[in-house]
């Protein structure tokens, strides 16, 4: 019997090797496909010609149904979170929307999105016109970009209050909805993904608050940025609060979702490397972010058979050794092409004891702007140094993102499975 989909995926997140080189391409935020680009490969493998389904409209990642990730040979299924970076429940309503660039597309249903008279859309906190809007996407561009509404805080002493409005116990109908997402995302026969509420301490991305009406606190990126080196007690104060709720949280998805729901959870997108350096000192890190995802992978760890998920850009081979003492098991997108961050290097050095999810090819160059026999190169290249001893699970580093050549991605998908072919 052929191995399932979420066999090869569970064989490689345990370090074993698996029947064949194990696919992800929509499991997670970080490692989706923009929906330009879903469409054009449903096209090249024949499938209905519809719009696409928009799950993740921040970064404008098209959802990956059945049928294309059987022609891609994907392994993974996300599991829908509460709610989309503005708020805004993905419930199976959609509405269609004309982007910028001319493709038709299904947005969540009570997303609301104006274009403005110089041909910039913006779009509004949980779909409400009344508030100011909270993201931009201008008229050349493919994704939104957080608007920074920061208003008047205390610069001597903020409040910790304000930057933990957005943590919160979890309600009845949220338990019902992730009970929801949790089967609807298992019904497909893959491994499943499942980002988790209130996990993510500082992620850069969530900071500016989009799905808040009227955010307290520091929500501007360079203040947060300056804060993490001048206010360590605040940080301290804003992460301890969300962990106390976060691992309350968990305790409440475990009990209504069961232990089996999902493989993998996200648990924090913050950046900590940049193309040629870290962002922080690893003393910092230890200090400020160690303690509280040591708080919730030990307690995922204990309590259920869920591996944990770190993504990080950049230069972090620096906090490798960190990340792995931190209880997380796995790190994406293994961003090869930054300082330090050399294939070989890493799975010789870290293979055995964290997965690498992603690296598969470069999204900066190669598969953007290479031709195909350089992306299956790079493709097999990097197969033949992650994938021997299990401890690896193929993507291309973080998101694929707009007009990236569809001849591109189909050399990519049929590397992958000369790979596979050949077993090696």
């Amino acid at each position: 019997m052929a191995a399932s989909s979420r066999d090869v995926i569970l064989d490689s997140i345990n370090h074993r090797q698996p029947a064949r080189m194990a696919l992800d391409f929509g499991g997670t935020s970080c490692s989706g496909i923009h929906c330009s680009v879903v469409a054009e490969l449903r096209r090249h493998y024949g499938l209905d010609d519809h719009p696409i389904y928009v799950h993740e409209p921040f970064q404008m990642l098209g959802y990956i149904e059945d049928d294309l990730a059987e022609a891609m040979g994907v392994d993974t299924a996300i599991c829908h979170p509460l709610a989309t970076m503005f708020g805004i429940p993905v419930d199976g309503t959609w509405q269609e929307w004309r982007t910028p660039w001319g493709q038709v597309v299904l947005i969540p249903g009570k997303m609301a999105v104006d274009v403005l008279p110089d041909g910039d859309a913006v779009t509004y906190p949980l779909g409400d016109r009344s508030a100011p809007p909270s993201a931009r996407m201008p008229a050349s561009g493919y994704f939104f970009d957080a608007i920074v509404r920061q208003g008047e805080f205390d610069e001597d002493d903020p409040n910790p209050d304000d930057n933990t409005e957005e943590f919160v116990p979890l309600t009845d109908d949220d338990l019902a909805v992730l009970l929801k997402n949790s089967k609807e995302a298992r019904s497909h026969g893959r491994a499943v993904i499942a980002g988790l509420p209130g996990t993510a301490f500082g992620d850069i991305a969530n900071v500016p608050a989009m799905f808040l009406k009227e955010p307290k606190g520091i929500r501007d990126i360079a203040e947060w940025y300056m804060s993490v080196a001048a206010r360590p007690e605040f940080i301290h104060a804003v992460f301890d609060r969300q962990a106390t709720v976060a691992v309350d949280n968990l305790a409440q998805i475990l009990q209504t979702v069961g232990p089996d729901a999902y493989d993998v959870v996200f648990v924090c997108g913050t950046d900590f490397g940049t193309q040629i350096s870290t962002f922080c000192s690893k003393e910092t890190f230890l200090d400020l972010y160690k303690p509280y995802y040591r708080r919730v992978n030990d307690w995922i760890h204990a309590n259920t058979p869920w591996k944990t998920l770190k993504h990080s850009c950049g230069a972090v081979e620096p906090f490798f050794p960190a990340f792995i003492d931190a209880g997380f098991d796995i790190i994406n997108p293994v961003q090869c092409s930054a300082t330090g961050m050399d294939p070989e290097h890493l799975k010789k050095t870290y293979g055995d004891r964290i997965v690498f999810w992603g690296g598969g090819v470069d999204t900066q160059k190669t598969l953007p702007f290479g031709t195909p026999d350089e992306v299956r190169e790079e493709v097999l290249s990097r197969c033949r140094i992650f994938s021997p001893g299990g401890g690896f699970v193929f993507n291309a580093i973080h998101n694929v993102q707009a007009r990236t050549p569809t001849a591109n991605m189909v050399a990519l998908l049929d590397a992958v499975r000369e790979f596979n072919s050949a077993g090696k």
